[in-house]
């Protein structure tokens, strides 16, 4: 008989519960059992690490039986990412490798037939919660996720690309060392390479308000609504708004990156690049927000610390748009499901784009409009006026004429516009250590700072336009963004002014 205790990692959202990977080996009728709540992947590798250890030579106890445990048994387990510790535990309770130098060290990979290692989801999220909590483990991994993981720092991370390179590491005392084992080393800490890149916004021509707006939400971190002609703009001005954010810092990049992870989308050239998220509009809202069984990131995790960009807005399902209201709000979205609950952050910007009528041509002097009053109602009715409270700003994006965009010079390019958002955004974390949009009650009266002609002012234009509370202090806080990139310790009347002018693009947004 033999019992043997590997060590490796579920996944619950972004946390990571230790798993101990339980293998015994007693005599009987010959049986291979796996417990502990294992999904259905979970339950096929005994297949998998069956023909794996054949395959490379290793003996299977196949005139035995073999119990595996994953505990804890309440947690429920799933993907492949337990056949290596699996395979690892039965050969150390077979005495082909030294279980006592098991302990110390992580495991988690996927097997194929042959042997080969491959690539499990999830792999920095993984290190990232061994980082947070302290843990000091070794971390083996398949090749693609130990270049993930090794972008946390001070994680130790271990590269092997076939069962026998991990094999190799653990074997008895006085037993013969292997040939040189090349599939197996230490992963060096990932160095940050040049600036990332995005798309320019010299390449924008005209639309000066637009990206006045553009320069404003992203100084304070304020969500965006864009309504316009089809082609005049609104999508290029979207997919370059990323640009002009402030480059993320290391624990931003991480905790973006292991979303990333988790979703299986992460790739190494995008580290410390602002995300920008573009669903279609038919997706629904479980997409949008996350969910699954069990709990998976959706649009808006994947977005975080990037950009939500929605073109097509009153499109989208009502449910989907609607599920968005709570983490405009609080930066982060709780799935619940009967065997699970998982948090996923989701601090994103919301970048929306749509067409002011069915036609998309009211008010264009290109294009006469076909649409009756009704059906324009009816379609910018699609969007709840909660939903539109939430978003600070509300822009008119108009076609040019093809003489005027022909002859129109260059924009402004993305760094110049860039260092102007970054240096308002500072002096909003210096006064109050959040962005402008992240004020709430007291903060708002107390970082404004309202002079005596703007406070009367703004009444008049929340009574006249018929301002909800939530719609006022949003207009307060757009005001305090401009005073900002002004460079005014004050916030103006002017200011004011400007900041009430992004409120009025929509009937149903006042």
């Amino acid at each position: 008989m033999g019992l043997s205790l590997v060590q490796s990692r579920a996944l619950m959202g972004l946390a990571a519960p230790a798993v101990t990977v339980e293998v015994h080996l007693a005599n009987g009728l010959p049986s291979f059992t796996l417990v502990g709540l294992a999904d259905v992947e979970v339950k096929e590798a005994r297949e998998r690490v069956r023909s794996a250890l054949q395959n490379s030579g290793l003996e299977f106890p196949h005139n035995q039986r073999i119990t595996v445990n994953l505990a804890p048994a309440d947690l429920p387990k799933d993907s492949g990412r337990f056949d290596l510790p699996i395979a690892l535990g039965i050969l150390a309770a077979s005495g082909q490798i030294d279980g006592a130098r098991l302990a110390g060290w992580e495991f988690a990979g996927e097997l194929s037939l042959s042997g080969e290692l491959r690539p499990v989801r999830g792999a920095l999220a993984t290190a990232v919660a061994l980082h947070q909590g302290g843990v000091d483990a070794k971390l083996v991994l398949p090749p693609g996720s130990a270049e993930e993981a090794a972008l946390v720092p001070g994680m130790a991370v271990y590269r092997a690309r076939h069962l026998l390179d991990v094999v190799a590491q653990f074997l008895p005392a006085g037993t013969p060392p292997p040939a040189e084992v090349e599939g197996w080393s230490r992963v060096p800490p990932a160095e940050r390479s040049q600036a990332p890149a995005y798309p320019d916004l010299a390449d924008v021509k005209g639309q000066a308000a637009a990206r006045r707006a553009l320069e404003i939400a992203a100084a304070g971190a304020h969500s965006l609504l864009m309504m316009g002609p089809p082609g005049t703009g609104k999508s290029m001005l979207a997919q370059r708004f990323a640009g002009l954010l402030p480059p993320m810092n290391v624990g931003e990049a991480l905790q973006s990156a292991a979303i990333a992870s988790l979703g299986g989308s992460f790739k190494l050239q995008a580290w410390g690049v602002r995300p920008t998220r573009s669903p279609h509009h038919t997706a629904s809202a479980v997409a949008l927000v996350g969910g699954g069984s069990p709990p998976r990131p959706g649009e808006i995790s994947l977005a975080h610390e990037g950009v939500l960009f929605l073109d097509e807005l009153p499109e989208f399902p009502r449910a989907a748009l609607e599920a968005l209201r709570e983490p405009l709000e609080s930066g982060h979205i709780t799935i619940s499901r009967a065997a699970q609950r998982a948090e996923f952050p989701a601090r994103f910007q919301l970048i929306a784009a749509m067409n002011p009528c069915p036609c998309g041509y009211l008010g264009s002097r290109i294009k006469p409009c076909r649409c009756t009053p009704d059906q324009v109602a009816r379609y910018q009715g699609k969007l709840s006026g909660p939903l539109l409270d939430r978003i600070d700003l509300h822009i008119e994006v108009a076609a040019l004429p093809a003489d005027e965009l022909l002859a129109a010079p260059p924009g402004e390019a993305t760094a110049a516009v860039r260092a102007r958002c970054a240096a308002a955004r500072e002096r909003a974390l210096a006064r109050q250590g959040v962005p402008n949009q992240a004020l709430h009650g007291q903060a708002i009266d107390a970082h404004v700072r309202l002079d005596d002609a703007a406070r009367p002012f703004l009444h008049t234009a929340a009574t006249r336009l018929g301002w909800s509370a939530r719609a006022t202090h949003r207009a307060l806080k757009v005001a305090r963004t401009i005073a900002d990139l002004a460079g005014s310790e004050l916030t103006t009347t002017a200011h004011v002014a400007e900041a009430v002018q992004y409120r009025r693009a929509l009937r149903s947004a006042a």
